[in-house]
């Protein structure tokens, strides 16, 4: 057969029903629940099947049931005045607005990947599920953002499992007219189009689809277009699907597309240009470089435009380990910049940005982020600790404590993650359907009541289970019948423990197989069953995580247990929305410190389920003791092999002698009291605490605004100061060899010191062609613990002696006072860095002098 040529037909809305399109063009609806009944009501069954896919739905159901709604006043008056209420939330001011400080009239967030919806699979994990959350809250905080992304014609992958449990994957083509999405055009109807310069004269062009997510506009670039060679329309065919040249391509785009996208956007629509930029990981990058050769443009040097582009510049870093970090070869870089894509900027200067130090040195991306922007952050307190000992280097001379990454911990959308039911008994019980908010402890609502939805959206996940069992096993038995044991897969009544992620090897998907015999002892007790639902994709060019993948589906496979073990294949956010509401408790046991955040225990929490988890991520400062159970990271183990052990049975021994006995331990009314003051105390403690509206509005005060207001300071009267403070750090940076700390005397104290004593120190100070208001000097003191090392550091600055050192002298003299404060063991030492009121710290420009 000839190949079929697919395309979507989109359907023809009575007039009575027009709202009806208004409400599916724009993705509020993926997290609005009175919108979303608004189209289960169209036709149940079809929406279900579809997966709450309200344009699908809108194509598939019949004109005739069309008509008979538009004849229904109640239903179209409810369809109206959802359209208003939608308009009024578009238009009217929220949090943001009301907001005093210098805030931007326009973000620009970049991220390579975005898990807004099911209907718009443009996600392969945690990294896209958070920058969907990050717009929707952003959304409803009214925080002017812009997003910029790649449109992926066959998405990231959808994951079959074959009968010997191997993973496969499949890559369906999506068709964008079938999406949620229209194309960016001109007032003439001609589509916008993206252009960048490659290598051998060939030019890379992309359309520009765009999406509203509520208050937010998404911009996704899309090379499948017939302006390009067919190799040139491959380069978004797939999330992380490429390689080498393949990906740099793809961040390219990204980067330097993403921001010509954003400025023809704003263009043509009138709005403000983002002032400040968000690069979600280092996947983005290169969006610096652009805006760099637009200031070049207009007359700066790389230097001046590097300091207005870094002051207006957030980069957040998601990766706890090296490998996990894009690198390309210098060469493949350099290749690619000795072209016209970026007019005006020297190849050199760019590498410069991302050059790694070593022998073998590669173009690294997170190298580049971290230098193009004047604030970083990791994603939560433990991994911003991870951060700055892991990118330590690019300061040296810095104690760690001192490297300027900062973090903030991610957060979720409630409205998006929560149940409805639990949502509903907010509303009915607590008087609001915002969770976050409401009082959980109140007497107003019954730990009868509350047990009773948790049971319901059990018995949900355990339904939807067996239907995604069923139906898996049709796909690799069409034509057959499903076995009748699938039909009571899991129960209702049984304690349910879900692990749902990515499958790299460090999250350590079979760690719950280390004895197996232990295992089926718990999945089997007589009083007691546990039940464990699992799912997650490993990459398709990782075949130890498959292999991880098929090792769990073959136990699981065994007659013995399979009643009490699932593997649901395909993973995505649907089926994460009943998954994460249905377990009772939620399990994450990566290697400690390598989960950077790890936010899927943080929707299960929304819900009311506990955790059990290891001391990693967000759970290491969340954690009370109260809210679940940790699980002891046995890091003194002598190799890998025995700390899985260890840990292995440390969770077993949880889930046997505490997890279980406090979930079955019922009263006179079945309700287990004990087990439910631990779910009141996790949605009134946690829910607040791990809503991303918390996490964006950290964003805002800590990160945007003072970006907005550095980048306003430097870009004043044609930048001056940006061209004032290059000039400066040139002549700090080729002047600093002949800074040193000559000597430094001290007095004040006896032989042997008393808390009260003062250490006077006078320190000389060699300053070379710069002035003592170039530099600070600070003495670094703290708590001595035996070698070089300091514990409780603190610093504080010396000054400048006015009369002594002049007429020529070779060195300046600084003085201070120390007051010894504690008993104890105490070390101090005198440092040179550079000083100058537009520094963002100390260790900005990763220059120290240290007394010998």
């Amino acid at each position: 057969m000839k190949a079929i040529r697919k395309f979507t037909v989109r359907a023809v809305l009575p007039d009575a029903l027009s709202a009806l399109g208004e409400l599916a063009a724009n993705l509020r609806w993926s997290w609005h629940e009175p919108t979303r009944e608004l189209f289960a009501h169209v036709a149940p069954e079809i929406w279900n099947r579809l997966g709450h896919d309200p344009i699908a739905l809108l194509g598939e159901v019949g004109p005739e049931r069309l008509e008979a709604l538009a004849q229904d006043a109640a239903y179209v008056d409810a369809v109206n005045r959802q359209r208003d209420e939608l308009r009024a939330y578009l238009s009217e001011p929220r949090w943001y607005q009301g907001l005093e400080c210098e805030k931007p009239p326009a973000i620009g967030y970049f991220s390579p990947e975005f898990g807004i919806a099911a209907a718009l699979p443009q996600y392969s994990g945690g990294l896209g599920i958070l920058a969907g959350d990050h717009l929707k809250s952003a959304s409803d905080l009214g925080v002017p953002i812009v997003a910029v992304g790649l449109f992926y014609r066959s998405g990231y992958f959808s994951q079959a499992i074959a009968n010997d449990g191997w993973q496969l994957e499949s890559y369906p083509v999506l068709d964008p007219d079938g999406l949620p999405l229209a194309v960016l055009r001109r007032p003439d109807g001609s589509a916008v189009q993206i252009t960048l310069a490659l290598p051998e004269g060939r030019t890379l062009h992309a359309r520009v689809w765009q999406a509203a997510v509520g208050r937010v506009r998404l911009l996704l670039l899309d090379t499948d277009i017939p302006d390009n060679s067919d190799e040139l329309r491959h380069v978004t065919d797939r999330l992380y699907g490429g390689a080498g040249e393949h990906r740099l391509q793809q961040e390219l785009l990204l980067g330097i597309g993403g921001v010509r996208a954003v400025n023809a956007w704003s263009e043509l629509t009138g709005r403000p240009a983002p002032e400040v930029f968000h690069t979600n990981e280092g996947h983005a990058g290169f969006l610096g470089v652009e805006r760099i050769a637009a200031l070049i443009g207009e007359g700066l040097t790389f230097a001046q435009a590097l300091e207005l582009v870094r002051a207006g510049t957030v980069f957040t870093t998601h990766t706890p380990v090296p490998a996990g970090i894009d690198r390309f070869e210098l060469d493949v870089v350099e290749r690619y910049l000795d072209t016209d894509l970026l007019p005006g900027v020297d190849a050199a200067d760019v590498l410069a940005l991302g050059r790694e130090d070593g022998a073998h040195p590669k173009f690294n991306m997170a190298y580049m982020g971290l230098r193009l922007a004047r604030t970083s952050n990791g994603v939560s307190r433990l991994h911003g600790e991870v951060s700055r000992a892991m990118f330590s280097g690019l300061w040296p001379g810095f104690d760690t404590d001192e490297v300027p990454i900062t973090s903030i911990t991610n957060g979720v959308h409630a409205p998006t993650w929560t149940d409805p039911r639990l949502q509903g008994l907010a509303w009915e019980r607590l008087g609001s359907a915002d969770t976050t908010a409401v009082d959980w402890l109140s007497p107003a609502l019954s730990d009868a009541e509350l047990w009773r939805v948790r049971g319901e959206m059990r018995a949900q996940l355990v339904a939807d289970a067996r239907e995604r069992t069923a139906s898996a096993w049709l796909g690799q038995n069409p034509g057959g019948r499903a076995p009748a044991w699938i039909d009571e897969l899991l129960d209702p009544a049984v304690l349910t423990i879900g692990f749902a992620r990515r499958v790299p090897t460090y999250k350590r998907l079979t760690l719950m197989l280390h004895d197996r015999d232990r295992l089926r002892s718990l999945l089997l007790h007589q009083e007691r069953p546990v039940q464990l639902v699992i799912a997650g994709k490993s990459h398709p060019a990782d075949d130890e995580g498959k292999r991880l993948i098929q090792e769990l589906v073959q136990f699981a496979a065994e007659p013995e247990v399979r009643g009490r073990i699932v593997f649901l294949p395909d993973y995505d956010i649907a089926m994460a929305q009943t998954l994460y509401p249905g377990t009772d408790v939620w399990l994450n046991n990566p290697l400690r410190p390598l989960e950077a955040c790890g936010t899927s225990g943080m929707k299960a929490a929304l819900n009311g389920v506990l955790n059990l988890s290891i001391l990693d991520g967000w759970w290491n400062e969340y954690f009370d003791g109260e809210n679940g159970w940790a699980i002891p990271s046995a890091d003194a183990a002598t190799d890998g092999a025995e700390r899985d052990r260890l840990e292995a049975e440390a969770l077993y021994d949880l889930i046997e002698h505490q997890v279980a006995p406090r979930f079955y331990q019922r009263g006179d009314d079945g309700v287990p009291e004990r087990w439910m003051q631990s779910v009141r105390h996790t949605l009134a403690t946690l829910s607040p605490e791990l809503s991303a509206d918390r996490m964006v509005r950290e964003y805002v005060e800590r990160l945007y605004c003072p970006a907005a207001a550095a980048e306003a300071a430097l870009s004043a009267g044609h930048a001056e100061a940006a061209r004032a403070l290059a000039a400066w750090k040139a002549r700090v940076r080729a002047a600093w060899p002949t800074v040193s700390v000559e000597h430094v005397e001290s007095g004040g104290v006896a032989e042997v010191a008393q808390v009260g004593d003062e250490l006077h120190l006078r320190a000389h100070i060699g300053l070379g062609e710069l002035s003592p208001d170039d530099v600070a000097v600070e003495v670094v003191y703290g708590r001595s613990t035996g070698g070089d090392e300091l514990s409780d550091v603190e610093r504080l600055e010396l000054q400048a002696d006015p009369t002594a050192g002049l007429d020529g002298a070779a060195t300046r003299l600084f003085t201070g006072t120390v007051p010894l404060g504690r008993a104890g063991g105490f070390g101090y030492t005198v440092r040179v860095v550079p000083a100058h009121p537009l520094l963002s710290g100390a260790a900005e420009m990763g220059l120290v002098a240290v007394a010998e």
